[in-house]
């Protein structure tokens, strides 16, 4: 009885790396699909404070007053209705031909962004291109 060996060369095993790109790649895209979107819904954002200097002089200005349901205040005057024509209206009549003066709209923590952009949007009509927000000193200081 002869006992035969084998030759002295081995086949090397191959690992086939293909399914396990491809496996990596479901889940890069998986994980990329549920979490792009998830920090912006837990912001939390309370609205408006600042901590500025007070300016030195007061330059001519018209306040607008914007409160939490939505009603405006042109110069202290209450406007009965809420469109964007009415505001026009009023900060022509309150600017009095002058175009150089600053508008301040002074609106509630609470109010829509859609009724200070009505603000921005009459004043832009009205002619008058300097605007500014109020803000209320923090309460820390």
């Amino acid at each position: 009885m002869a006992i035969q060996f084998r030759n002295g060369t081995r086949e090397e095993p191959e690992i086939n790396l293909i399914p396990f790109i491809d496996i990596l790649l479901v889940v890069l895209i998986f994980l990329m699909l549920t979490t792009t979107y998830s920090k912006y819904t837990e912001l939390q954002v309370n609205l408006p404070v600042a901590d500025a200097e007070q300016p030195r002089q007061t330059p001519r200005e018209i306040v607008v007053s914007v409160a939490q349901d939505g009603r405006y205040a042109v110069a202290g005057n209450l406007l009965e209705g809420a469109g964007v024509e009415m505001l026009v209206r009023a900060l022509q009549q309150a600017a009095q031909g002058q175009s150089d003066l600053v508008v301040i709209i002074s609106a509630d923590a609470a109010a829509t962004h859609q009724a200070v952009v009505n603000v921005m949007d009459a004043a832009r009509r009205s002619g008058l291109n300097q605007i500014t927000f109020a803000t209320q000193q923090s309460r820390g200081q």
